[in-house]
């Protein structure tokens, strides 16, 4: 495809729907164009400066440390500087036309690309003979909607010529898609080769084993790259399916010490500066990048901030990020020292009427977070960093950055009580609600990726993941948000520092995320209000009993009492994919009310 230009996604969907190896639909003149995102080296070349050299980047330091990168590249937006102006460069992302067969609607010709019209300068594709039928009024051709994937995450055509199984005396075969009339599925849609006369049906195709015996062949159209080797068996799937890309994002919050305004000063020399063996050698590096004078220290003191800093960054695994969090959201009169910092947090008094259920309250007036993409799954989603045989890069070779964006919100922060939740966790069928949906994810973990599961699903779990979706539905009743706009982050575990925390905070990076009304929601006379709303709506369901009872879940165990009525929200907003979900843990059952953690609270609600 030609350069030409296709159209704009939001900067948030360059790193999450849109990311690098996703299939985009874009409209041109009113005409189908379907490309798969390229991949990093892309970026590199229609944004320039290259790498970090780039002004369009961010940084967060203890996810650098995790992902093995020096900084993150935001998506390309057009600068508002003059000077770029001047220069008409307007920094871009790349589209590689992905499926390369299309088909014409009117005659129902199925033919690659490059068969086709075009006019220069122009993406979209027409049927000329169509065309002029038509009194040159262009009958533009549509991409195909069926295409090939592995589990590895390649990409390929749909084998058309296989499927129609051509005569042997085939000569120029001329394939038509179209539909007999006959039904509404598959078995009316026909694919016909119009030189031999051979003709089957499509359906079948999207059968796990429609493409038995044959091998994937290792493509990967959104790198610039040659295949690799691939033996897996390729599945047939819808070019718009909504398992066709999953993205793997790793996210954390700015927190102190690296949410000050002397971290920012650092910048990408950050990396540079950790990686100078000794003290002298990089006192002097701090002298000759003049970051005494910015930061209003000597090079010294600043050499001893930096071996502080990166003692820090040590461990850093994804667990770690979250308890680091935790304790910073947990830590008694907590003040920000830095007016420039973007961490800004102030705990509340938590109601008289919660205080045995919920033992802090904190209200996050600023907060950032930074999402990075570092690769992507197909067919199945990504397993954690457990087993990374199935991520597909998004890159042909390894650079010191991946592609991020930061978000700068509010939130609120809560703590639920250790000593009445051990009480609440010993009850004989809380154990058994959350063994019931142990033993379904380990099922379902085992049938994906043939290994036990690295988790255990506990009863804190599935409470303290059920009652950040209460909060986050009541929010987007009273608070002006929709529930799409908010973000759930769980704080959950027995580690080192126990935790038993969630965090509901603004999820998009555009003037929708910093409006004041979330915190708001989190000052101790409204929050009363806000918990007794949540769990009075989570007492009822409109599928019920069926949902109560768990027949209405659609999850395969996952979920127990919950269902798009009461408990389900966005997959944008949920960190498990709207799974390991049960209402039954905050209310209890109509058999069994004492089960929900807050039952007593709501029966003291109602005297």
């Amino acid at each position: 495809m030609a350069n030409n230009e296709l159209g704009k996604v939001r900067r948030s969907q360059a790193v999450m729907t849109y990311g690098p190896g996703a299939i985009i639909d874009f409209r041109v003149d009113n005409a189908p164009v379907s490309v798969v995102a390229a991949g990093l080296e892309q970026w590199d070349e229609r944004a320039k400066p290259a790498g970090l050299h780039n002004p369009q980047k961010t940084f967060e330091y203890r996810l650098q440390r995790l992902l093995g990168v020096d900084g993150f590249r935001l998506p390309p937006v057009e600068p508002q500087r003059e000077q770029w102006q001047e220069s008409r460069y307007v920094p871009s992302l790349i589209g590689v036309r992905y499926p390369t067969w299309l088909q014409c609607p009117k005659c129902h010709r199925l033919k690659p690309a490059g068969n086709w019209a075009e006019d220069p300068g122009n993406p979209v594709l027409y049927c000329g003979p169509c065309s002029a039928a038509e009194g040159n009024r262009n009958v533009f051709v549509v991409p195909v909607r069926f295409i090939v994937a592995c589990e590895h995450g390649h990409l390929d055509e749909f084998p058309w010529n296989m499927w129609v199984q051509h005569k042997d005396d085939c000569k120029g075969p001329e394939l038509l898609l179209f539909s007999d009339g006959t039904s509404s599925g598959l078995s009316g849609l026909k694919l016909k080769c119009k030189t031999c006369g051979s003709m089957r049906s499509m359906d079948g195709c999207f059968s796990s084993d429609a493409l038995k015996g044959l091998r994937c062949q290792g493509k990967r159209p959104w790198l610039a790259s040659e295949p690799v080797q691939c033996p897996a068996t390729p599945r047939v799937l819808q070019r718009g399916a909504s398992n066709l890309y999953f993205p793997v994002v790793l996210s954390a919050l700015d927190i102190p010490p690296w949410s000050d305004r002397m971290q920012r000063e650092f910048g990408d020399h950050w990396a540079r500066l950790c990686r100078i063996p000794d003290a002298a050698t990089r006192i002097d590096r701090i002298q000759f990048l003049e970051l005494h004078d910015k930061m209003g220290k000597t090079p010294e003191q600043i050499n001893e901030i930096i071996e502080t800093r990166s003692a820090l960054l040590e461990n850093a695994t994804p667990e770690n990020l979250k308890t680091d969090e935790y304790v910073q959201f947990t830590k008694p009169d907590f003040r920000s020292l830095d007016d420039d910092s973007e961490f800004e947090i102030s705990e509340e008094e938590v109601p008289a009427e919660l205080r045995h259920w919920v033992s802090r309250l904190v209200r996050a007036t600023r907060l950032r977070e930074v999402r990075a993409i570092r690769a992507f799954t197909r067919i199945k989603p990504p397993a954690g960093d457990t087993d990374t045989t199935r991520y597909c890069q998004i890159q042909t070779e390894p650079k010191n950055w991946l592609p991020a964006i930061e978000v700068r919100g509010e939130g609120i922060f809560v703590e639920l009580d250790l000593a009445a939740l051990a009480v609440w966790e010993q009850q004989r069928e809380v154990q058994a609600r959350a063994a019931q949906v142990n033993e379904a994810y380990r099922t379902d973990w085992f049938d994906r990726h043939g290994t036990p599961p690295p988790r255990t699903i506990t009863p804190r779990l599935l409470l303290i993941h059920s009652f950040s979706h209460a909060l986050i539905r009541q929010l987007a009743l009273e608070c002006g948000y929709s529930s799409a706009s908010l973000r759930e982050r769980l704080y959950v575990g027995h580690g080192s520092v126990e935790m038993a925390g969630l965090l509901i905070y603004t999820a998009t990076p555009d003037s929708d995320g910093t409006l004041g009304g979330l915190v708001r929601q989190g000052r101790s006379g409204r929050f009363y209000s806000l918990v007794r709303n949540a769990l009075q709506a989570m007492a009822w369901c409109s599928s019920d009993p069926l949902c109560i009872d768990s027949v209405q879940s659609l999850s395969e165990g996952l979920n127990l009492s919950a269902c798009h009525s009461c408990q389900l929200l966005s997959e944008t907003s949920c960190e498990e994919f709207n799974r390991l979900l049960d209402r039954a843990m905050l209310v209890g059952t109509p058999s069994s009310p004492g089960i929900g953690f807050f039952s007593d609270f709501m029966r003291q609600d109602q005297e």
